[in-house]
């Protein structure tokens, strides 16, 4: 039954419409940009399989079984998706941080973007990160490494009396508390934000999800970082972020006064 659906193009992406619903044959033509010749040897062997039926109105549907298998299906093949977009981004990344139960639904990023600044821009953030951000209504960010432009963006957010919640390292906490103490303190007073403080032992750079996007930055394998990113607009990527971030949220100590 694997071979069914693995060794033909055609036989998969027919299980995948049919999971959105009867189709009868010129609208699977039509769909699929696939002849009548080509595509009823594949509906033969799909029958014969008893992965679809054909209903009284003469569309084809998939049966009990094939619903089953389409359910399995679809988050394989999105995990495959977001995978082989980037492949060698992912290839090279440290992992870890992602929690198992999470690691399984990668798929759920979706159409993800790849940011890797030139050497001009090496040390600027994401103009795709920054002005999403600031229009957004509610923001979340895990923060593993200091960076001089936050501490202004954070402000631009309580200017614009956007909901948001920090979580920092403790090294990257104490730098602020040395460097930008008063924004620092702005924060804390704010009813607008939440601080949280978590140990170091994270290995992950970077977390932002909001309601427009989910923005990632992991570690390479060496443990370094380098610069590169990914970002995706998917509303399944924002939930899948959101899950992230609260792991860690859980992880971590609430800062009210500084």
């Amino acid at each position: 039954m694997s071979d069914t659906i693995w060794l033909s193009e055609k036989r998969k992406n027919l299980l995948l419409l049919l999971a959105e619903g009867s189709r009868n044959i010129d609208q699977i033509k039509t769909s699929l940009n696939v002849t009548s010749k080509a595509m009823m040897p594949q509906i033969k062997i799909l029958k014969e399989q008893d992965m679809i039926v054909q209903n009284e109105l003469d569309d084809y549907e998939l049966s009990d079984v094939g619903r089953i298998i389409v359910k399995n299906m679809s988050p394989l093949l999105k995990t495959l998706g977001v995978i082989e977009e980037n492949m060698e981004y992912w290839a090279t990344r440290d992992l870890s941080s992602i929690p198992e139960s999470l690691s399984y639904r990668i798929g759920e990023l979706g159409q993800c973007m790849l940011i890797e600044p030139d050497l001009n821009h090496m040390f600027d953030l994401p103009i795709e990160f920054t002005e999403n951000l600031v229009r957004s209504q509610n923001v979340k960010m895990f923060i593993s490494y200091f960076h001089p432009y936050y501490t202004r963006l954070f402000v631009e957010l309580l200017s614009k009396e956007i909901d948001f919640t920090l979580i920092f390292t403790d090294t990257v906490f104490e730098r602020l508390k040395t460097d930008c103490l008063k924004e620092l303190e702005l924060i804390t007073g704010s009813r607008s934000a939440d601080l949280y403080v978590c140990d170091d032992s994270i290995k992950l750079t970077t977390i932002s999800v909001t309601e427009r996007f989910t923005y990632l930055c992991f570690f390479n394998k060496e443990g370094m970082y380098d610069h590169r990113k990914i970002m995706s607009f998917d509303e399944s990527a924002s939930k899948w972020g959101e899950e992230l971030f609260t792991h860690y949220q859980n992880l971590s100590r609430r800062i009210t006064e500084i």
